[in-house]
């Protein structure tokens, strides 16, 4: 059998990053942290680094703005997934040239994780921050390095356990803001199994020089439909607020950030459908349960009735 590649996330410690470092050492993979010497001595996130250690995971010194760091960390390895912050998407430029330059990686993974920015019909800021995104696909190609471009739609964690409902900490039980008509399907995903998948695709074939949707069938909910789930676990009916199209625009030009980036993201997915309103293809793109059916993965269902 044909070892596993060897992996380097940048942004390890960040939300997503955590995930998919801990999904990589579980499969066997010999997993590298790219990781600031401050991070790796402070308190903030001790606790992630105590489970790193616990998992075997190595730690490489450097920083994304110390060029020859990340050229050194990168020849360590086979596969490169950048997990790093929306702040920091337009800087992947320097991941990019570092595996020009060290020449020996076999797949790189930008910083993607949530709705296809080659598909998407974003407004303000939403639009520039996935334009970002898209430039970095261009110059990877561009660069003739192979990739892997995670499509994984909304998070979980962020967007379902709350409902999306700005300040709330749990799903709704009185009433829910609900933006547009709620007719529009949006796709929440588990943050763990996001990890789980993106790391089957390092190895596979069949992900290279394409797009990975993750789309789990048990997981695609229109937002109507998803609070009458609410409502029947519940045992509860709840006061259905809908924000028209027009109202959502102006609230989005008004808001301060980080806001109105929110409020951007939702109009995108929940408004324009942008995470179903197109057919995954071939020449482009693979779905993730599709090429893994042997991965259990959490539905929405399942998710909700944890939450009640």
């Amino acid at each position: 059998m044909a070892s596993k590649s060897k992996i380097l996330i940048i942004g390890g410690t960040g939300y997503i990053g955590k995930f998919i470092v801990e999904a990589s050492a579980k499969a066997g993979h010999p997993t590298f942290v790219f990781v600031r010497e401050s991070t790796l001595a402070g308190a903030s996130r001790a606790q992630v680094i105590d489970k790193f250690k616990c998992l075997g995971v190595n730690f490489v010194i450097g920083d994304l703005y110390n060029y020859e760091s990340l050229v050194q960390a990168i020849k360590q390895v086979d596969v490169v997934i950048s997990t790093i912050a929306r702040v920091q998407l337009a800087d992947q430029d320097k991941i990019i040239a570092a595996i020009k330059q060290a020449g020996n990686v076999k797949r790189f993974f930008p910083s993607e994780f949530g709705t296809d920015v080659d598909r998407a019909h974003a407004v303000e800021p939403a639009k520039t921050a996935f334009a970002r995104k898209a430039k970095i696909r261009r110059d990877v190609e561009a660069e003739g390095i192979p990739y892997t471009y995670v499509s994984s739609n909304l998070f979980a964690g962020s967007y379902l356990a709350n409902f999306s409902q700005f300040g709330a900490t749990a799903p709704p039980t009185d009433r829910v803001v609900i933006l547009g008509d709620g007719n529009p399907e949006a796709i929440y995903v588990k943050e763990d199994d996001i990890a789980t998948y993106t790391i089957k695709a390092v190895d596979d074939p069949r992900t290279l020089n394409k797009i990975i949707y993750i789309r789990p069938s048990g997981n695609i909910y229109s937002f109507n439909d998803l609070v009458s789930l609410w409502e029947k676990k519940i045992g509860k009916t709840l006061e259905r607020i809908y924000v028209p199209e027009e109202q959502l625009l102006k609230n989005i030009q008004e808001a301060a950030v980080p806001v109105n980036m929110v409020l951007a993201i939702l109009h995108s997915a929940f408004v324009k459908g942008d995470q179903t309103n197109f057919e995954i293809e071939p020449p482009f793109g693979v779905e993730a349960t599709e090429l893994y059916p042997d991965i259990k993965y959490t539905t929405v269902d399942e998710y909700l009735s944890q939450l009640v």
